[in-house]
């Protein structure tokens, strides 16, 4: 398990270049590796034991033979069973049953790792795409300007120089780039709500409820109600062993079996339910605010590139917001994430003033 671990770790690294924002991050970095983490753990024997034990009390049948019948089967709980434990019931949903009507067979822990793992695959989606389609810009465009202090002066002066060229002469020529990172950040959006909808299919529509079930049950009494913990991920169940008798009779043989990984397996879902909850939150917001930088006024951007500059707002900055359209301030903006802060500033001066210049030679030209 550990070594299965030790090479998730590589994706908590810091990146060199920062070619997203935060909530971005949270979804293929802190999600992505929740959900193989916990695929890994509910592997492990060393947490949960065998993932099931089972009892018949009939020595026809070995234990090994029944365990591995009654998982690979699936074992069952009678959810309309009421009683008292220790007295008529067994368990929550185990119990004697009058018919075999109302009986919910419980299949999907044979699963479960294999679905969070596949989760943890569509979070990484739109970082990989983003990645194919960002192709190294901002790194390209960044080359050694993230350092305050080099060696090799005139090479830095150099490559500042032609950044400053690509952001005037360019200008309009960004949207397409602009326009994909936002298309991630939807699909981000769009898969966290998703994921909801799906693992509420996968756990037989009782997952959009789960975690306000829990809150409103939290405070009761456990002898007064059925945990939703209890009833969506039992401990016990029941399992129905089929055979021949010696003279070719088919037998039913009754089990009790123990779901130890349904420990885990409550654990992990009420913190994705929650998790889950904060993370769509997160990115409905974080759409919004892009909403509000798409469509709203260019003061707006202007403010965000003063705050990103740590200026107050300025001419040069209402110079560059006034002729950049959203793909370039967009570039603009991601280069504050990555260029050190003095050389920055000294950037939104130098493009404003070629962007200025530029103006007045047009000028000049239409008036001539």
């Amino acid at each position: 398990m550990f070594e299965v671990l030790s090479k998730i770790k590589g994706l908590l690294k810091i990146d060199q270049v920062c070619i997203d924002n935060n909530v971005f991050r949270l979804h293929y970095k802190a999600t992505m590796i929740l959900l193989v983490v916990f695929s890994v753990l509910i592997t492990c024997k060393q947490f949960v034991g065998d993932p099931i034990d089972c009892t018949s009390g009939n020595d026809k049948v070995p234990q090994n033979v029944m365990d591995t019948y009654c998982w690979v089967l699936s074992t069952f709980t009678m959810p309309n069973l009421t009683g008292t434990i220790g007295k008529s019931i067994v368990y929550p949903g185990v119990g004697i049953g009058r018919s075999n009507e109302g009986l919910k067979y419980h299949k999907y822990y044979q699963w479960v790792c294999f679905m969070l793992f596949f989760q943890g695959i569509l979070f990484y989606i739109p970082r990989y795409l983003w990645k194919i389609w960002e192709g190294g810009r901002i790194k390209m465009l960044m080359q050694d300007l993230n350092c305050p202090i080099t060696s090799d002066a005139e090479k830095t002066e150099k490559n500042y120089q032609s950044l400053v060229s690509y952001l005037t002469e360019n200008t309009g020529a960004q949207n397409f780039y602009a326009y994909r990172f936002f298309l991630c950040e939807i699909m981000n959006f769009i898969n966290v709500i998703g994921q909801i909808y799906l693992i509420d299919l996968f756990l037989d529509g009782e997952f959009r409820s789960y975690g306000t079930d829990v809150i409103k049950f939290a405070e009761m009494e456990s002898y007064d109600r059925i945990d939703p913990m209890s009833r969506i991920f039992p401990k016990i169940t029941k399992c129905s062993f089929h055979m021949f008798g010696s003279s070719g009779t088919i037998e039913k043989i009754d089990g009790l079996c123990v779901l130890p990984l349904n420990v885990i397996n409550e654990k992990i879902y009420i913190f994705i339910w929650f998790w889950f909850i904060i993370l769509g939150i997160l990115s409905g917001l974080s759409l919004i605010y892009r909403i509000a930088v798409i469509m709203g006024p260019r003061q707006f951007r202007a403010k965000l590139l003063s705050a990103c500059s740590r200026l107050s707002l300025s001419h040069h900055v209402y110079i560059i917001t006034r002729e950049f359209e959203i793909g370039d301030w967009f570039i603009f903006y991601q280069l504050s994430k990555n260029i050190d802060s003095h050389k920055y500033r000294q950037l939104i001066a130098d493009v404003a003033k070629k962007l200025n210049d530029r103006d007045d030679y047009k000028s000049d030209h239409l008036t001539a």
